[in-house]
């Protein structure tokens, strides 16, 4: 171990390696320090050994490239196998490196998504049944360091007291760049792989969250859909039992739905428009 000199942190000689490592994932020195905000001849330094980076400077290497700061420090053998990532010329194909980058998507995300944990009320249009209003209940959750959630859906009509359809989704959430990606699959029929892309907004914080939904219809045709989608926040704790009678389909015009919600969910282009984008509560 190297001696730490003031303002910085003591470094072994794996750190070299271990950063060398994670850098030549991307296609540049020059990328990641553009990214990171950091010189190139000071990173150049952190890879030759030269010097080490600060205590401030060494956290926010780690949180970029999505590792433990304890992890970064181990054997170079050791992290090979943690981080599952090869060598600048070895192959990175097959799983195993797939299963690598969707590790660090999920250790990148975990500490920006830990507010957004509860129960919420998504609301979209059924790509069943077109036009009818689906409302279904949702809760994100941490499961062993991973943000996961469940959906719960009713394809019935409530207000004409239908018999129960119930669909439910397993899922993994993300963050990225100030976005909430979700991803998820149908867990009882296998059939099915939707993803939703949220639009946080300041001035709601985690109240409402409006994005956009890809997923696939239910009919014989299967047609692959875009809506729009709100999700209004319920809190830590719900009755679920109670929640989950409130879900299910519903008019456009019924009371149950919020007008500003049912504006926002609204499924036409904007004037001029050439793609769909998030109608915000303004």
């Amino acid at each position: 171990m190297v001696a730490e000199r003031s303002g910085g942190v003591a470094m072994n000689q794996d750190f070299q390696k271990n950063l060398r490592l994670l850098t030549d994932h991307y296609k540049s020195v020059a990328e990641v320090c553009r990214r990171l905000g950091i010189n190139r001849s000071q990173f150049n330094k952190y890879l030759s050994g030269r010097s080490r980076p600060s205590r401030h400077l060494f956290k926010k290497i780690c949180d970029f490239f999505g590792v433990e700061e304890h992890e970064i420090l181990m054997p170079h053998g050791d992290f090979e196998k943690i981080v599952g990532l090869r060598p600048a010329g070895a192959s990175v194909g097959g799983p195993h490196a797939y299963t690598a980058y969707l590790d660090q998507l999920i250790r990148r995300s975990r500490g920006d998504l830990l507010k957004y944990e509860g129960y919420y009320f998504e609301y979209s249009y059924s790509m069943t049944y077109p036009g009818m209003i689906l409302k279904s209940l949702m809760r994100l959750k941490t499961d062993n360091g991973v943000m996961t959630y469940q959906r719960i859906e009713n394809l019935a009509r409530v207000e004409v007291r239908e018999a129960r359809v119930r669909g439910r989704y397993q899922g993994m959430a993300f963050y990225l760049n100030d976005r909430i990606f979700l991803v998820d699959f149908d867990s009882l029929t296998g059939d099915e792989i939707s993803q939703t892309v949220l639009y946080p907004n300041a001035r709601t914080q985690v109240t409402q969250l409006a994005g956009l939904k890809l997923g696939v219809s239910a009919s014989k045709i299967r047609e692959p859909l875009c809506a729009r989608v709100v999700l209004t926040g319920l809190g830590q704790t719900v009755d679920v039992r109670k929640a989950l009678r409130e879900c299910g389909l519903y008019a456009p015009e019924s009371l149950v739905i919020d007008r500003k919600i049912a504006a926002m969910i609204e499924n036409r282009m904007e004037d001029g428009g050439l793609h769909f984008r998030v109608f915000q509560d303004d």
